[in-house]
């Protein structure tokens, strides 16, 4: 049989789990090759908040340990099936310093994100720190690399994960004030230096992707993985773009489903409204479940509400929601959950409530004075004229704006008041922990999270259960070997997360994606460190 490339490693897709596991490689001695399905690298992970959850890393401040950890995980996923095993859970975490030490030491510029909490603060295990990122990134080091960059489609500035909750309200408090003016002192330091500086998730993959290619990497873009070769019962490489390519091993690191309509439709229930990158097709799971690969999780996603935007995309929203002034309400004008919950519970929520209709995330005036709201930027007069923002003086006219009963959301809102005036939400438990608290505004006494929905005019602004991915894949060991098909590993969201089907802290699909990653990189080359 003739082949194009004969190589050690094969490696598919160029987000953190496909960089990760090809840096892993390549230390180890491997030759390896990238194949990117798109004409753009850096995957779903260029557009995200760039955050990892990191466990045990060496920048936390509190006291944590590799038992804490599991601990709290346990505490927070429960019993989620295989992917989330006691040995995946494990391995992740006591892994979490070596991927750090060797990212590190060759180039990436981590630092801490000590304010953000983990997501279930309150059960055993839970802390506030353990989330860590990347420096914002000078993509002129990118060279040629910068035009097919998918980061250019993501926000242009050096921001940082753990600006955003401040930045939300950098004009209505003092902390979120200076915050801003740090933000805009940097950015402006960055022009003046002469750099070109990106943050979040594009700083993670710009820093990822300048150590492949400082390997001596090859990177292909436009090179879609077709068809798995195997021989003698194992993956021996594969068919990519035009190129038969054989390899010792394949590393999937190439997303999850989140743009197939047809799966998602099937599995979830719902078309999707996703903020995944265009390429996430689900292409390499058919390809290796069709090899024999066993597939877990895939009615799940990381889900979150959104705002359906005009154009067909969608804006994940965060803050906005868990902001004081605001309440979230059902077609029919009532509340169903705690908009202050991390936002898979909330996504949960939303879809547990109503699969085809909206929600509505219903805004006093004084929360859009006060409070970013990043739907908003991209320009209100075309979401009004869309129907997805509406506002009325009273609460009655907006709720026949909104096709609802009058006097059924002005009673939502009424008790919501009570609530907000006593500091207790005694329906839901809003801004009773320190993560609800995260994104709510500490001059608002006596809950940060709750305010009165009492000035007009009052806003309404459309929410549709989005997702930042698919979490579902392949099942994968502990090793980031696919269970079923000898020779092929998996990382990120290829596979059925270890996380399960929660969200234990801020970063919970990135970190993963770079540990497993990681972990299949060097079990893919063991026999290369043994010889």
């Amino acid at each position: 049989m003739a082949f194009d490339r004969e190589i050690d490693v094969l490696v598919v897709g160029t987000g953190a789990a496909g960089l990760t596991a090809a840096i892993a490689a390549a230390d180890a001695g491997a030759k390896v090759l990238v194949v990117e399905s798109t004409g753009k690298w850096g995957g779903t992970t260029a557009l995200s908040g760039g955050g990892l959850w990191m466990p045990t890393n060496p920048l936390i401040r509190g006291e944590d340990s590799v038992e804490k950890a599991l601990t709290y995980m346990e505490a927070a996923i429960g019993d989620a099936g295989p992917a989330s095993s006691p040995e995946r859970r494990r391995a992740f975490v006591e892994t979490v310093p070596e991927v750090y030490a060797l990212l590190s030491r060759l180039g990436v510029r981590w630092v801490a994100s000590h304010d953000y909490p983990d997501y279930y603060p309150d059960r055993p295990g839970g802390m506030v720190g353990r989330g860590i990122e990347v420096e914002p990134f000078d993509t002129k080091k990118l060279g040629d690399w910068f035009a097919t960059f998918r980061g250019r489609d993501s926000m242009p500035a050096p921001l940082k994960t753990d600006d955003v909750w401040l930045l939300s309200r950098a004009w209505s408090t003092p902390s979120g004030f200076v915050r801003g003016a740090r933000f805009v002192f940097r950015a402006l330091f960055g022009l003046l230096s002469g750099k070109r500086l990106f943050g979040i998730g594009s700083a993670l993959t710009a820093s990822l992707f300048t150590i492949v290619r400082n390997q001596g990497t090859e990177v292909l873009l436009n090179t879609p993985l077709t068809e798995l070769i195997v021989e003698d019962g194992a993956v021996a490489g594969a068919v990519a773009g035009s190129l038969r390519i054989k390899a010792s091993k394949v590393i999937l690191g190439a997303g999850g489903f989140a743009r197939n309509t047809a799966w998602r439709e099937k599995y979830h229930g719902v078309s999707g409204y996703s903020s995944a990158a265009d390429g996430d097709t689900g292409d390499v799971i058919r390809i290796a479940a069709d090899a024999g690969a066993r597939l877990e999780l895939m009615d799940d996603a990381w889900w979150g509400a959104s705002v359906p935007l005009p154009d067909g995309h969608h804006q994940f929203v965060l803050s906005e929601r868990s902001m004081p002034y605001s309440i979230v309400v059902n077609q029919l004008g009532d509340r169903y959950t705690n908009e202050s919950a991390s936002y898979i519970d909330f996504g949960h929520a939303m879809l547990e409530a109503e699969k085809a209709n909206p929600s509505w995330l219903i805004l006093d005036v004084r929360h859009r004075r006060r409070y970013l709201f990043n739907a908003f930027l991209t320009g209100t007069k075309k979401l009004r004229e869309a129907g997805i923002v509406r506002s009325a003086d009273t609460i009655e006219d907006l709720a026949g704006l909104l096709g609802m009963e009058p006097a059924r959301l002005r009673a939502t809102v009424e008790r919501f008041n009570t609530f907000a005036r006593s500091g207790v939400d005694a329906d839901f438990g809003r801004g009773r922990t320190v993560y609800d608290n995260y994104y709510g505004d500490p001059t608002v006494k006596p809950n940060p999270n709750l305010g009165a929905l009492a000035k007009g005019p009052f806003t309404a602004v459309q929410l549709v259960p989005g997702d930042l991915g698919t979490k579902g894949g392949l099942l994968t060991d502990e090793y980031g070997a696919v269970v079923g098909v000898s020779g092929l590993y998996a990382a990120g969201n290829t596979t059925a997360s270890v996380m399960g089907r929660t969200y234990p802290g801020p970063g919970s699909t990135i970190a993963p994606a770079v540990v497993f990653g990681y972990r299949a990189g060097r079990a893919a080359t063991a026999d290369l460190l043994t010889r």
